[in-house]
Parts: structure tokens; sequence; C-alpha cells
């Protein structure tokens, strides 16, 4: 019985520090989006050439990612993922040292292609926990990024408003993020492959099994990326809301996303992944809807909210999924990240568009629409509700060792 209590104990310590490093990741992305203002005036660039820049961003990661999978092959999950946060952290200042536009899209490429695979990595390893537990714990996982990118913001937006540079800021935001995600790294369990484990392909197209429940995260990463981009400019614009309630619905939109990950394991482990996602849909929809028809600003906040709501659990779970869903977790969850990433980087973009050639309600009908495809199709999960409802023995609950 000692020994079952010490793997239950090394199960939950593994459990607590991947969390750090969801947070720690999550910290680095808040860190830079509050001061891209000051990156773009110190690069004398242009809102068309910030924006190309930043696309960047998503290009590196959809390269990068893939690899990810070979590098925890190489070197076990435990090295690989102390690596690529540090890699991650320390790209931090890269964007913000950049003086013109060439050098930060190539500063923005470095930073999108270190995210994605300390994104698979982690992703791959909370599978990995989510698996010995028995139990969801994904949306926690990634509800504790949320918090990280929250104290991120938090603290970027105490640094522009003191005046600092944010070289200086960044260097040392990356420091302590670096100290704080090596360490975490210390107790995450060092899955190694099995001698006969054939390494993953260095680079290869998404298994098929990613593809549809790569799709199920497209809609509700798309369904984010609108609403985080464009719910102040939709409250500014069309309704006529002031910049400061404007900007109180982009935030109400985070917290409520942040919090329903954080319940959202709960929720999970008491409907199943299928249900869950179904009646996230439901709101997602509902939410959607009343943004549409919204005449006050009121109306539209709560609409933003229940769409926060309503999607915050998907992406989690579509990463639960892919990993329950093949013998290679990696390469499964870097081909929903790569579909998901491609999402985040067309959304906005695609609801400028159609904005431009109609309006923004219209706009946000077709966030609506991809939003009710998640009640839809929501059954494409039920891998993740199998593998994360799973009953595993305390033997195999031991930490370290080969995947099975």
């Amino acid at each position: 019985m000692g020994d079952v209590a010490c793997a239950r104990e090394d199960v939950r310590r593994a459990r607590y520090a991947v969390a750090a490093v969801f947070a720690v990741h999550g910290a680095v992305t808040g860190s830079f989006a509050t001061r891209v203002p000051w990156i773009q005036d110190h690069a004398s660039l242009s809102a068309g050439q910030l924006g190309f820049a930043l696309a960047f961003t998503a290009f590196g990661a959809s390269c990068a990612m893939p690899l990810a999978g070979r590098i925890s092959h190489r070197f076990g999950s435990r090295t690989a993922l102390r690596g690529l946060i540090a890699l991650w952290t320390v790209s931090l200042p890269l964007a913000s040292l950049a003086p013109n536009l060439y050098t930060l899209c190539l500063a923005m490429f470095t930073y999108g292609a270190t995210s994605g695979m300390a994104d698979v990595a982690m992703n791959a390893l909370g599978v990995e926990i989510e698996r010995r537990l028995g139990k969801s714990i994904m949306s926690g996982l990634h509800g504790m990024w949320s918090a990280g990118a929250l104290t991120g913001s938090a603290a970027g937006t105490l640094a522009a408003h003191l005046g600092s540079d944010a070289r200086a800021h960044h260097a040392l935001a990356a420091a302590t993020l670096t100290l704080l995600g090596v360490l975490a790294c210390s107790w995450v369990p060092d899955v190694q492959p099995a001698d006969d484990e054939e390494p993953p392909p260095r680079f290869a197209l998404p298994p098929r099994s990613a593809l549809l429940i790569g799709a199920v995260g497209f809609c509700a990463v798309f369904a984010e990326g609108a609403s985080l981009d464009w719910s102040a400019v939709f409250l500014r614009d069309r309704l006529g809301s002031s910049a400061a309630l404007a900007a109180a619905s982009t935030t109400g939109f985070m917290l409520t996303m942040a919090v329903a990950r954080i319940a959202g394991d709960a929720v999970v482990n008491r409907f199943g992944a299928v249900r869950t996602v179904r009646a996230g849909g439901v709101l997602a929809g509902v939410g959607g809807l009343l943004i549409v028809v919204a005449g006050h600003p009121a109306v539209a906040m709560a609409g933003f909210a229940l769409m926060g709501l309503g999607i915050a659990v998907v992406v989690p779970l579509c990463f639960a999924a892919a990993g329950h869903a093949g013998p290679n977790p990696s390469q499964a969850i870097a081909g929903v990240a790569t579909i998901t990433y491609t999402s985040g980087l067309i959304a906005p973009s695609l609801i400028g568009g159609v904005a431009q050639a109609t309006s923004l309600m219209v706009s946000f009908c077709v966030v609506t629409v991809l939003a009710c495809g998640l009640a839809v199709f929501a059954g494409v999960l039920r891998t993740a509700e199998r593998g994360g409802r799973t009953e595993v023995s305390p033997q195999a609950a031991a930490v370290p060792g080969p995947r099975p």
C-alpha cells in the first residue's frame, strides 16, 4: 500500500508541475501581447506591416510543431520539455530587440516555432498524466495557461503604464519565467519510448485521426480568435460603446474562458467530453445569436461571455482526444495544433474581410454557425471521453517509464 500511495503522490506532483509549465507558457504570451504597440513603434511599422510580421508567429509554429514528437522521442519527455520551454521563454525579448520589419519577421518566426514545439510537448505530457490519473485534467491545465496569460498581461500592462522599455521588461520576464519553467520540469514524468518504438517522422501530414478532431478545434479557435480581436471593435463601431466599455468586453470574454477551463474538468468527469462539448456548442450558439441581434452593449457583452463559456473546454478536449486516438500522441497533438493554429491565424482577417464586404453583424453570423457546429460534431471527441475516463490501476500510475 505504501508503494501505491507513493505512486499516486508522484502522479499528483506531476500534474501540478505540468500545470505550472502551462502557466509559464501562458505568461510568456501575455507578456508579449501587452507590448505589441511598443514593438510597433520601435520598429517603425505601419499597421499592415505589423500584421504581416505577426503572421510569422503562426507560420513558425505550424512548421516546427511536427518536430516536437521526434525531440521527445530522442531525449525523453522531461528533458525535451525542459529544453523547449526554455527556448520559448528566452525567445520573448527577440521581438522587442528587432529594429525593422525583416528582423521582426525572423523574431516572430522563432517565437512561434519555439511556442508551438513547447505547446505540443506539454500537451502530450498532460494527456499522459490524464491517462494515469484516469480522469479529465486537460481543461484545468489550459485554465492554468489562461491564468498565466492574464498574469503576464497584468504585469505587462503595469510595465507599459510605468513607461518602461519593453527590452528591459521582456528580459526580466524571460529570466524569471525560464527559471520557473525549468524548475517545474524537474517534477514532470520522464516518459521514454519503448526499445522497439520507431521515432516519429521529422515532418508528416496530420494523421487521419487528427483531422476530424482538428475540425472541431478549428470551429472553437475561430470563434475565440474572432471574439478576442473583434469584440471591442463590435461594441465600439456597431453599438457606439466607449473605449473602456469595449475593452471590458474583451477582458470579460478572457475571464469567462479562464474560469470555465479551470472548472471544466469537474463537468467533463461528470458528463463526459461529448456531452460537455455539445452543451458548450449550444451555449456558444446562443451567445452568438445575442451578439448578432444586440441593440445594447450589455446584450452583446452577455453574448461574448456565453461564447467564451461555451468554447472554453473544446480545445483542451481536442488535444486529449488526439492524444488518446493513436499510438503516437505527440504527432496527433501536433496535427490538431497545426489545424487550430491555422484557424487562429485566418479568423481575424476573415472576419475583417466579411465585415468590409458586408457588416460585422454578418461576420458574427459566420462565427455563430461555426459555434453551433460544435454541438453537431462533438461525437468525434468520443476517444477523449473513453481515454480521459478510463480507470487506471495504481500500479500503472508509477510516473517514470516507457509508454505502454
